[in-house]
C-alpha cells in the first residue's frame, strides 16, 4: 500500500530554515508528480510546491517563490522542501500529496496524502 511518511517539521525563528522530508513507498516512486500543502489555523488548505516525475519541473506558490525549494531523489524515494526565510506566516501543518498526474497534485486532488508535519515560526 502506498504511504507517505513526514519529517523534519520543529520550531524555528524568523528568518530561520528547516527541511521537510517525506518518504514514500508502495509503488514505484519516480511514477509519481509529489508535492506539499499547508493548512495554517482557521484557513483553508494551500498548495505550497510540486514537482515532476524526473524533477526537471517546479511549481510553487507566490509567497514562498524565492525562499522554499521543493526537491527529490528518486533513489531514496524521498522529496523534500528546503525552507529558508521563514516567517510566522509560513506557521502550518505541512503535508505530503502524491499522485500519477500534476495537475491533481497542483489542485489538491492527489490520491494520497502524508499525516502532516508541524512547521512553528516565532516572531
Amino acid at each position: 500500500q502506498v504511504q507517505l511518511v513526514e519529517s523534519g517539521g520543529g520550531l524555528v525563528q524568523a528568518g530561520g530554515s528547516l527541511r521537510l522530508s517525506c518518504r514514500f513507498s508502495g509503488r514505484p516512486f519516480s511514477s509519481y508528480v509529489m508535492g506539499w500543502f499547508r493548512q495554517a489555523p482557521e484557513k483553508e488548505r494551500e498548495f505550497v510546491a510540486a514537482i515532476s516525475w524526473s524533477g526537471g519541473s517546479t511549481y510553487y506558490t507566490d509567497s514562498v517563490k524565492g525562499r522554499f525549494t521543493i526537491s527529490r531523489d528518486n533513489a531514496k524515494n524521498t522529496v523534500f522542501l528546503q525552507m529558508n526565510s521563514l516567517k510566522p506566516e509560513d506557521t502550518a501543518i505541512y503535508y505530503c500529496a502524491a499522485d500519477t498526474n500534476v495537475n491533481r497534485v497542483r489542485s489538491g486532488a492527489n490520491a494520497y496524502w502524508g499525516q502532516g508535519t508541524q512547521v512553528t515560526v516565532s516572531s
